[in-house]
């Protein structure tokens, strides 16, 4: 299981950091992203990050304003989010999948919410001008 914590309401230019704890079985190794979804709009991929934390990636919209990191000894992953903009008002959700062959190797798969079998339940994110 995963649980999202950390969303809140923000000026823009300000930050964030989103947190996401995993519970359960977690002797896997396993992929963690965040992926956010808007008002009226699909769910989107935003970040991600391997195992070893070695491996991270980001959607282009954010690369230089968020940080995806993690601690596996606290089972913990987190995304700070600095400079933040309206656009990016959303509700957050980590997700996490043992695929991490198909994450590191395919855009298509890493990006794509079917990927990915664990989800939180997401957090609010509101971005004011």
């Amino acid at each position: 299981q995963l649980q999202a914590s950390g969303g809140g309401l923000v000026q823009a230019g300000g930050s964030l950091s989103l947190s996401c704890a995993a519970s359960g079985r977690t002797s896997s190794r396993y992929v963690v992203a965040w992926f956010r979804q808007a008002p009226g709009k699909e769910r989107e991929f935003v970040a991600a990050i391997t195992w070893s934390g070695r491996s991270t990636y980001y959607t282009n919209s954010v690369k230089g304003r968020f940080t995806i990191s993690r601690d596996n000894a606290k089972l913990m992953t987190f995304l700070q989010m600095n400079s933040l903009v309206p656009e990016d008002t959303a509700v957050y959700y980590c997700a996490a999948t043992e695929r991490e062959s198909d994450i590191t190797l395919s855009l298509r798969a890493r990006t794509n919410p079917n990927t990915y079998i664990y989800w939180g339940q997401g957090t609010l994110v509101t971005v004011s001008s």
